[in-house]
Formats: C-alpha cells, sequence, structure tokens
C-alpha cells in the first residue's frame, strides 16, 4: 500500500536534493514537491567560486554543476518540481506553504533547505557591475567581466572573496581586495591564522587593504568606482561582494518557527512544529559533538543534514540525531586551505609552518580537547584530525600525533634524497 503522506521541500538546494533522495532511498513512495526560488535545477556551489572562475580556451563553457536533470527528477525521483517560485509564506496550523505567484502547496511533511542569500551593500542594487557570488546567475556574470578583462575590487577578503582574487590573478589581473577589518577571516579561522593567510595573498602580489572600509561605490549606471572611509578611490569595472550571508527564513515570519541566525533545531533537525524539519546552511540545530548550537555554510553538513531531516521526518518516532565535525576547504592560487572542527580556540599551535615545512598545521585546544584543525597543503592530513576530533582527543595527545606525522614526513624525505656516488 503506497504512502499517502505528501513530502514537501522547500529549497531546490544541495539539502534539498540530498533530502529527496534519501526519502526515495528509505522506500517513501508517496508525493514529493521541490519549490526552488531560482529557475535552476539543484546544482552545485563550491565551484561557482573556484573552477568554474577559470580561465579556459575561447568558446569552451564551464562544466555544468547541476547535480541532476530534470529527467531524473520527474522520472526517476518521482518528484513534482516548482522552480522560480519563492515560498512567500508558512501556515503551520494549516500546513500549507504560500508561493510567490499566489499558489499555496499542501503538505503532511516539510524540509525546510532555503539555505542562506549573500548580504548585500546598500544603494547597489541599480548599479551595474556591482555583484555577489552566491547563485549561478552570479558566477555567470562574473565570469563573463573578469573575461573582459575588468578591472576589479573585491570587498571581503573572506574565503569566497579570495577565490575570486585567485581566479582574477589566474587571468593576469590585478584585483583590489578590500577588508574592512585589520585582519581577514576572524571570525573563520582566528586572528593568529587570519593573518597567515592573508599572507598569501601579498605572496602572489594581490593588493590587499585591511582595516579601511567602504565608504561608497559609485558611477551613472554602471560602476566606476569604490571610494573607501580614509578617502582613496579605486576604478572599478566589478565590484564583487563578499560580505558574509543571511539566512533565508524572511518567508518564515509569522510561522511559529524558532529564528535566531537560521531555523532552530534540535539534534534530530526538527524544528519543535510537527512535520517540519530543517537542513542545510539555513539550519541552526544542537551539535552533539561539541555540545552547543551551530549553522554551518559547509558543502558535507548541507548533504548530510538533508538526509536526516527527511528520514526523520519520515520516521518521528525514530529519529537519528546528527553530529558531526565541521569540514570545509578553500583553493587560493596554488594551494589548498582545509579546516576540521570549531574556531572556539583557547589556544592555537603551529607544528608546521608554511615557510619552514611547505605546508601549514595548526592545532586549536579548545578546553583540554583537541577542538580544530588548519592545514595549507595538508589534504594527506585533514581526516586524521577530524578523526581526533571525532574520538575527543585530549590536546595534548593531539600535538604529540601532529609531531609524529611531522618527524616521519621529515624521515621519508631524508630516505628519498639520492646519495651522491
Amino acid at each position: 500500500m503506497s504512502d499517502s503522506r505528501h513530502l514537501v521541500v522547500v529549497g531546490a538546494s544541495l539539502a534539498g536534493l540530498r533530502a529527496i533522495e534519501a526519502a526515495r532511498a528509505d522506500g517513501f513512495d508517496g508525493r514529493i514537491t521541490l519549490i526552488g526560488a531560482e529557475p535552476h535545477l539543484p546544482y552545485d556551489r563550491p565551484p561557482l567560486s573556484k573552477a568554474y572562475l577559470d580561465e579556459l580556451p575561447v568558446g569552451q563553457e564551464p562544466e555544468s554543476t547541476v547535480f541532476r536533470s530534470e529527467q531524473m527528477l520527474t522520472d526517476d525521483l518521482n518528484v513534482e518540481v516548482l522552480l522560480g517560485v519563492p515560498a512567500s509564506g508558512l501556515d503551520t496550523a494549516a500546513r500549507v506553504v504560500s508561493l510567490s505567484d499566489g499558489r499555496v502547496v499542501d503538505y503532511d511533511l516539510l524540509v525546510i533547505a532555503t539555505g542562506a542569500d549573500a548580504r548585500r551593500l546598500p544603494g547597489t542594487d541599480n548599479l551595474a557591475g556591482v555583484h555577489t557570488l552566491r547563485t549561478l546567475d552570479d558566477a555567470v556574470a562574473v565570469r563573463a567581466a573578469l573575461d573582459a578583462g575588468a578591472r576589479t575590487v573585491i570587498i571581503g577578503a573572506g574565503f569566497i572573496g579570495s577565490e575570486i582574487a585567485s581566479g582574477a590573478h589566474k587571468r593576469g589581473l590585478s584585483p583590489v581586495l578590500i577588508e574592512a577589518l585589520p585582519t581577514p577571516l576572524v571570525r573563520a579561522v582566528g586572528e593568529e591564522m587570519g593573518a597567515e593567510l592573508a599572507a598569501l595573498h601579498t605572496r602572489n602580489g594581490i593588493d590587499l587593504r585591511c582595516g579601511v572600509p567602504v565608504a561608497s561605490i559609485e558611477g551613472n549606471g554602471h560602476v566606476e568606482r569604490v571610494v573607501l572611509a580614509d578617502g582613496s578611490e579605486i576604478p572599478a569595472d566589478l565590484v564583487v561582494v563578499g560580505a558574509g550571508a543571511i539566512p533565508g527564513t524572511a518567508w518564515l515570519e509569522g510561522s511559529g518557527l524558532t529564528v535566531d541566525n537560521g531555523v532552530v533545531c534540535d539534534e534530530n533537525m526538527w524544528t519543535g512544529i510537527d512535520g517540519i524539519y530543517a537542513a542545510g546552511d539555513v539550519a541552526r540545530w544542537h551539535n552533539a559533538t561539541f555540545d552547543r548550537p551551530m549553522r554551518l555554510e559547509h558543502w558535507t553538513s548541507a548533504a548530510e543534514q538533508g538526509a536526516i531531516a527527511a528520514r526523520n521526518a519520515l520516521n518521528p518516532s525514530t529519529p537519528k540525531p546528527y553530529a558531526t565535525v565541521p569540514y570545509f576547504w578553500s583553493d587560493w592560487y596554488d594551494v589548498r586551505i582545509q579546516f576540521v572542527g570549531s574556531t572556539n580556540a583557547d589556544e592555537i599551535v603551529v607544528v608546521e609552518d608554511l615557510d619552514t615545512d611547505g605546508r601549514l598545521v595548526a592545532l586549536y585546544r579548545e578546553g583540554d580537547r583537541l577542538g580544530g584543525v588548519l592545514t595549507v597543503n595538508g589534504q594527506t592530513e585533514i581526516m586524521k584530525y577530524r578523526g581526533q576530533i571525532l574520538k575527543r582527543a585530549s590536546f595534548v595527545d593531539a600535538v604529540e600525533f601532529a609531531e609524529k606525522r611531522k618527524a616521519a614526513r621529515a624521515n621519508a624525505s631524508r630516505e628519498t634524497v639520492p646519495t651522491p656516488s
């Protein structure tokens, strides 16, 4: 006998897609409707600021980042797809989602996966050449401007802004990277490591300006210059704003859901209202691994949360909690930056240094435990430290482990050096 329940997923995102796939894999054969604000099928976002911006031969287009074709969604997964129609409201008593075009969609089970929206600078909405980089349409516009050799100014030296600077640099352009704070990435990796990563820009000849906020962005219909608080003016044909993101919760106003830097959930991704779960960038849930609420804008957690949210929605009497060690990565110039864990550090110990070791390994202490690890060029190392955090390794043991790894690599390097004949 088929399941008569109707599962609605709001957000044609990675988390939303994984929710649908998990529901079908779990044997759910009821109706599924996917609602998406953008006209595009669910697509992979991380490449938009990485490989998608790479310079390609003339006439060659970037590889598609779409996860599944419309036929696969509608035929293989039996999903009703409603794209280009943002959700505008939620009535939890009537169990309906309102759409921007006036339609309403009833639901029995609901997974909210509306992600986050890029912060925009006030007064720039009608100024051509000013972009954020959150959507596929954003990436297409930024890529076209870079290909045209635009004088590029990037506001915000976080991971997105830094990746755009790298993409511009690869084309031989000379972007200006502006950061309002004295040190970039303080919230992401801490002040000490933020300064270490900022040095990657200066090593590659990037004009990085820190501690000087933007006063205005000016132009006559199209951006022409960026004016800083110190009075300096930077000519610009392209301005990309990488000033963070805001959880996509505006449509939930008045719904009764608890919204506080995202949709507040328990450890099972449940919102506290019958049948409603959340996943991905929009969800702020209790992460038992660190025993505190977290909202992550990371690919891995979005995928995992989407699947967990759907399965728990279908099986509310036997929920499975979601706990994780956060993980993210970023590619700048010729290096890969990776981080696992939490940046709530009481102390940071640098075990390997880029200048002397050719890689960076920095351990973050939280209490007496290992809380997080930052690596640069540490692709063979990072998941080992994620395992250390999962098993709640003490900080002393983690530092000892890192020192042993460093020594073993040094020994292996000496053994491979040819002996003079």
